[in-house]
């Protein structure tokens, strides 16, 4: 039983809501009721709308969504410009105090575990220097080998962090072996973790694989039907190399091949699909090391459950809502 000191600190600390959850299950629509009904800001913690100008294939929240809540960490640089983990997670500090103290509640969504333990778990990221020749003869290895022989080697080097890094995410594949290479030691061995000073939240949203297969394949197509070849063609147009490492994205590398008419656009969608139910997997694995997620199963419509959780969460901070009723979220069509 805490002691009555322990709950006042606890009590104390600022509320951060964390949304995450596989691609497509719904936690766009689930952040945008959730933060319209508790006075909240969006943190993104997506490693792709991060991107300017990839809106479509991100699954980027639309213009009105983001003028129906304020959105943060969506939109801030160019797709030729990388982000290192510690930049973000800097960033994603800020942006959460600047919230606390306008008196409002930050919720951090998005599917990229990284980017959610970066915030949530507080990681140091290890101070290794880049090694420029390293990484030359690694990229060089990919090149003539393939992604999968480089994440093989990673691997064989640091099982752990070949766990958490998707073998298209050819950037975090080479500075994790750089770090081995450079230090003789482990980047999961290297990195620690300062919790930072927030009371936590974690809102897990799951759904079964069939059915998240279905939404999966139902959004790639309506990315299409939405102009998805339109927009790789207008950044390809604008200067954008297709081998950038923000176009690791699910779908762009497809629709780029595509484009070059090594394939058919029905092929890149198929293509999308399989890849997709793939990277599923890979999230979950790391969805995994994350602790303290409070699951729900979309498919027995949870949203009731999920508000008063959240309300209360809240209250122990003193947040009371007496707002006005919002519109219901139909958590069970939402893919976004």
């Amino acid at each position: 039983m805490p002691s009555p000191d322990e709950q006042a600190q606890e009590k104390a600390r600022p509320p951060l809501i964390a949304v995450l959850g596989p691609t497509a299950v719904g936690k766009t629509s689930l952040s945008l009721d959730l933060a319209a009904r508790f006075s909240g800001e969006i943190v993104g913690a997506d490693s792709r709308q991060i991107y300017r100008g990839m809106d479509i294939g991100t699954a980027k929240p639309s213009a009105a969504e983001q003028a129906r809540v304020p959105h943060h960490l969506v939109d801030i640089q160019p797709p030729d410009r990388q982000m290192a983990l510690a930049t973000y997670q800097q960033m994603a500090f800020s942006v959460i105090d600047a919230i606390h103290k306008r008196g409002r509640v930050p919720f951090l969504v998005g599917g990229s575990a990284l980017y959610l333990r970066a915030v949530t778990e507080g990681l140091q990221i290890p101070e290794v220097p880049p090694n420029p020749a390293l990484r030359a003869e690694l990229e060089a290895f990919a090149q003539e080998n393939g992604r999968l022989a480089l994440h093989a080697r990673l691997q064989a080097s640091d099982p752990e962090a070949a766990a958490q890094i998707h073998p298209n995410n050819m950037r975090r594949v080479i500075r994790a072996l750089e770090i081995v290479q450079t230090t003789g030691r482990r980047k999961s061995e290297l990195e620690t973790a300062a919790p930072p000073p927030y009371r936590i939240l974690k809102i897990g949203l799951d759904l079964p694989r069939p059915l998240l297969h279905e939404r999966i394949d139902r959004r790639v197509h309506e990315m299409v039907d939405a102009g998805l070849v339109r927009e790789m063609a207008s950044l390809l147009a604008a200067g954008y190399s297709p081998d950038l490492p923000s176009f690791s994205s699910l779908g762009y590398r497809e629709i780029a091949a595509h484009l070059r008419g090594e394939i058919t656009l029905a092929a890149a969608v198929e293509r999308i699909q399989i890849e997709t139910h793939r990277f599923v997997r890979h999230q979950y694995t790391w969805f995994r090391r994350i602790p303290d997620i409070h699951w729900f199963d979309i498919s027995e419509a949870p949203l009731p459950d999920i508000r008063n959780q959240v309300e209360s969460f809240l209250h122990l901070n003193g947040f009371h809502n007496d707002g006005p009723a919002r519109e219901e979220t139909c958590l069970e069509t939402a893919t976004r």
